[in-house]
């Protein structure tokens, strides 16, 4: 299993947003990371129509958390930002894989995947957000 980009910048920017105190924008986090401001415009976007982040308007404005950290669950973050959980094939809805009818390995990945996302699901943000003294080294670079 492995998470596309856009998920894993998610998740970076919601820890980088739970060890911060204040509001913080879309260039301190791409700066913090080294990772494309273009790129993290996309995904607080997405974060912040799915009601993670709340953009905060204004010259003095920026981004804070719109929920409490123990309140945003990984594994619902993580739904939020894949656009599917097909490991293969025959998990998709264009399916032609002419084995699908006998082949075991759909049971054994289906297992994998709900052990995964199981996983997940018993972790929240308050447990990965990074400690302001960590947020304030990511800016020094």
């Amino acid at each position: 299993m492995r998470l596309i980009v856009f998920s894993d910048y998610a998740l970076r920017m919601l820890m980088y947003a739970g060890g911060c105190n204040r509001l913080f924008t879309i260039e301190e986090v791409a700066t913090a990371y080294g990772v494309s401001r273009t790129h993290m415009m996309k995904v607080a976007n997405v974060l912040t129509r799915t009601g993670y982040l709340k953009a905060v308007r204004g010259r003095s404005g920026g981004l804070v958390l719109a929920k409490p950290l123990g309140k945003i669950n990984l594994r619902e973050l993580v739904e939020a930002t894949e656009p599917d959980f097909a490991l293969v094939e025959c998990f998709g809805c264009n399916n032609r894989c002419p084995i699908t009818r006998s082949c075991k390995l759909q049971s054994a990945l289906a297992e994998a995947l709900d052990a995964f996302t199981s996983a997940l699901s018993r972790y929240t943000l308050a447990d990965l957000a990074l400690a302001p003294a960590e947020v304030r080294r990511l800016n020094r670079h």
